[in-house]
């Protein structure tokens, strides 16, 4: 995948270099909100696969805690050129109860599985609703590439 040219991409081109970098790239930043404590950002490591984004962390977290009062988030992949913002809702699902095709894929991809872990985790499915992607400004008009959950291209 090229990320350096200026050039325009189309749409398709858009949403096939997204997907590969979804199913490549290992962090993504999580921004949540709490209606009494405010914005909170974390990066985390996540899995894709396929249709949502897997993400685990502390049950006591400030990420779980604020998913669980408002689900909405965004997340973002840590470059500032190649931008890919993801924005949709958080399912949680404490280490005890996730479905284990997620949270099998996440202990392959990364060879850890929080559930066997003492602590309490807590897996977060985040299925997109809008995605975004642009690298520079002649991109800048069309960054949408999903609406609604449905991919534009």
């Amino acid at each position: 995948m090229e990320t350096t040219g200026t050039g325009r991409r189309r749409a398709a081109e858009r949403k096939r270099d997204t997907l590969e970098r979804l199913t490549t790239e290992r962090d993504v930043w999580v921004s949540t909100a709490h209606p009494e404590h405010g914005p909170h950002q974390v990066p985390l490591w996540f899995q894709w696969d396929g249709r949502a984004v897997w993400m685990c962390t502390g049950a006591r977290s400030v990420t779980a805690r604020n998913v669980r009062e408002d689900p909405r988030v965004r997340l973002a992949l840590p470059d500032s050129f190649d931008v890919v913002l993801i924005e949709g809702a958080a399912e949680c699902f404490p280490d005890r109860e996730v479905p284990t095709a997620g949270a099998d894929a996440f202990t392959e991809k990364f060879g850890w599985d929080p559930r066997t872990e003492e602590g309490s985790f807590l897996y977060v499915r985040v299925t997109p609703r809008t995605v975004r992607a642009w690298r520079g400004e002649p991109e800048l008009r069309g960054r949408v590439i999903m609406r609604a959950g449905t991919w534009l291209a």
